[in-house]
């Protein structure tokens, strides 16, 4: 689970976004006997956002604040 969330200043959307990030990651890779592939115990050894843009109004950048879980759910 994440630290922290995104909110959007221009209209206070604290609920939809689209996330661009690199993601540096280990995992259990589980293959069936049918050849169907199953990620077990995914770790995330480095993850970079990219950018952040509001899904309600299309704001980006210096208007996309980071608040931390503590204070969304005050």
């Amino acid at each position: 689970m994440s630290d922290s969330r995104y909110r959007c200043r221009a209209c206070g959307n604290l609920t939809r976004f689209d996330v661009v990030a690199s993601r540096r990651t280990r995992a259990f890779f589980h293959y069936s006997v049918g050849g169907d592939l199953d990620v077990e115990e995914e770790t995330v050894l480095d993850e970079q956002v990219e950018s952040v843009t509001c899904r309600w109004c299309g704001a980006a950048g210096e208007s996309i604040e980071v608040v931390p879980v503590d204070a969304a759910s005050a």
